[in-house]
């Protein structure tokens, strides 16, 4: 009976073979087995009868049939063995006989299933000895004497039993871990799913982004490329292959120098050094190509930074500007010989209309004179574009060596307060001059001129009765980089006044300021100024009088000191022109 029992883990068919098999042993009319539920009552849950005899399988019982205090009895192992329910010796109930004798029962035998008998692998929570249920023997036909064999096999089959309730249980908690661990590895194994098309997708469109990244780069003809902190390409375009007969995958992976050579290594990697600290670089050099000719080049680096903004590496663009400089090249020397060709006649034709301006020749009537005043005008401003384009030729040539030596600041100034304070009064405009004792390295005849130059543009675009300040101060560059509150330099400002890659920095230098209370200059011109015959205004040249290239010329002279100028404004406000130039020492 125990190995039948055994053969099944399935608590409904255990019990239906211990009650068949119980019955069958023991010639019993009915067996059945009884649970008590947690609220008292209780109902057969398996039950093996004879036909003769009427079911009680599944019929609810209450507490008043089998109360508490029976209940307890049975949990501490009562066993009661009745032979005939009608003896007074057994000690039933007149009510209860009644009851029972309703399904035919004579004698009746009753042992108690107990849960976590003996058996470790119940739940702890379940208190030892806990009353699951009845085994209970049925005699209908007549009342019965039960042996010690019969209640031995009772017992023991209810401890059977018990095992195979811990059995039970340990099967449906096992069932359900393995159901809600299924459950899991099932979402698991759909998120993971899930993410593996996602990251297909994700790779399918970034091949698909590649191949239209590098079909769109590998058509123009400049030079496009990404590299990472460590100076190696990581992205190049087809045209590399052109230019320096290197295929992209050639060059990918491949530092910087090995790819350009020492040479121009050397002189790219300043700027390099630059991007990779995190500030965009536009600079012009020149590269050698795979047929030995050499290229004129703008290269621009753009950092790429992080969510954390940690540089991670650097786009390169390259644009080949050969032709852009041979134009230049011919512009320059067409406008210096026209320039010298005219420098002659022009001083000649000056000089004669400033004589008849005199009377000296004759008196010519009031027309004749106001034309001649604008035709004397006319002619002194070519002379000054004339000498003005001659002076920014030689100095972009070469020509011009800046003989610098040790000059006194303040000297500087009053000399260019002096020069211009004609001008000042004749457009009544009060020159404020704040000289300070500083010793600078420069070409005092250059820098007089950088600042006649800032100050006639002042006093040009300042109303009467408007000032014009001239100040200076001595920078100690070495403070000012520790110092949270050094001076901000615009990023245009860099770019003009950006220092070469030969050039050592200095440990201090000057600033020079040149204020007006002007109209202003809008903020998409502060850079083009500095250009060329760029103003802010084209009517400017011809109702101030300029050339369009008195800025360029400050440039020029102030890159040649290896300082800076840039300019700030606001509109309506006025506008202030900074430069520095090196200094000796601090006064």
């Amino acid at each position: 009976m125990t190995l039948k029992i055994r053969q099944s883990l399935q608590l409904k068919e255990i019990l239906r073979a211990t009650v068949t098999e119980v019955q069958r042993i023991l010639q019993a009319d009915r067996v059945l087995i009884y649970q008590v539920l947690p609220d008292g009552t209780g109902k057969p849950i398996s039950e093996a009868v004879l036909h003769a005899y009427p079911e009680i399988l599944g019929m609810e019982f209450p507490e008043e049939v089998f109360p508490k205090e029976y209940q307890q009895l049975y949990a501490q192992g009562r066993v009661r063995a009745i032979a005939d329910v009608r003896d007074p010796a057994a000690g039933l109930a007149e009510c209860l006989v009644e009851f029972i004798e309703q399904f035919d029962i004579r004698a009746k035998l009753i042992v108690p299933i107990l849960q976590n008998l003996n058996s470790p692998q119940i739940n702890a929570s379940i208190p030892e000895n806990q009353l699951w249920g009845l085994l209970i023997a049925h005699q209908c036909s007549q009342p019965r004497r039960w042996d010690d064999f019969e209640l031995e096999l009772m017992q023991q089959l209810a401890d059977q039993i018990s095992i195979a309730l811990a059995q039970a249980q340990l099967l449906g908690h096992l069932e359900e871990l393995v159901e809600m661990r299924t459950a899991e590895l099932r979402e698991a194994n759909h998120s993971l799913q899930q993410e593996i098309n996602d990251r297909m997708q994700a790779e399918s469109a970034l091949r698909q982004s590649e191949e239209q990244l590098r079909l769109i780069t590998n058509a123009l003809p400049v030079l496009i490329a990404y590299v990472d902190d460590q100076q190696r390409y990581r992205f190049n375009n087809q045209a590399y292959a052109d230019w320096l007969g290197q295929p992209p995958s050639q060059i990918c992976g491949c530092h910087l120098q090995t790819v350009w050579g020492e040479d121009c290594y050397q002189r790219m990697s300043p700027y390099v050094e630059e991007a990779l600290s995190g500030r965009a670089v536009i600079y012009e050099t020149e590269i050698k190509i795979k047929t030995g000719a050499i290229r004129s080049v703008n290269v621009t680096y753009i950092p790429h930074l992080d969510e954390q903004q940690t540089v991670k590496g650097f786009f390169a663009l390259t644009s080949d500007i050969s032709e852009r400089k041979a134009i230049e090249r011919m512009k320059d020397e067409f406008i210096s010989v026209v320039s010298h060709e005219l420098r002659t006649p022009l001083t000649s034709l000056h000089s004669a209309l400033k004589i008849l301006t005199t009377g000296r020749l004759g008196t010519l009537s009031t027309d004749g004179q106001q034309m001649l005043e604008i035709a004397d005008e006319n002619t002194d401003r070519l002379v000054r574009l004339v000498n003005n384009v001659l002076d920014l030729q030689r100095i972009e040539s070469g020509e011009v060596r800046m003989e610098k030596q040790s000059c006194n600041a303040a000297d500087l100034m009053i000399q260019a307060i002096e020069s211009m304070q004609p001008m000042a009064q004749q457009h009544e405009v009060i020159l404020s001059n704040h000289p300070v004792d500083i010793l600078i390295w420069a070409d005092s005849d250059y820098i007089v001129q950088a600042l006649t130059n800032l100050l006639s543009n002042a006093i040009k675009f300042s109303a009467p009765g408007d000032t014009v300040w001239l100040s200076v101060e001595y920078i100690d560059l070495a403070q000012s980089a520790k110092s949270s509150g050094a001076r901000s330099v615009t990023p245009a400002a860099r770019r003009k006044g950006r220092k070469s890659a030969k050039s050592q920095p200095t440990p201090a230098e000057v600033l020079f300021q040149v204020r007006d209370q002007g109209q202003g200059i809008p903020a998409d011109k502060l850079e083009s100024i500095f250009e060329r015959f760029q103003q802010v205004d084209s009517s400017d040249s011809r109702r101030k009088g300029g050339t369009g290239l008195g800025l360029t010329i400050c440039r020029k002279i102030i890159e040649q000191h290896d300082g800076r100028i840039w300019a700030e404004s606001k509109l309506g406000e006025g506008s202030t022109f900074f430069f520095t130039v090196p200094a000796l020492q601090q006064h």
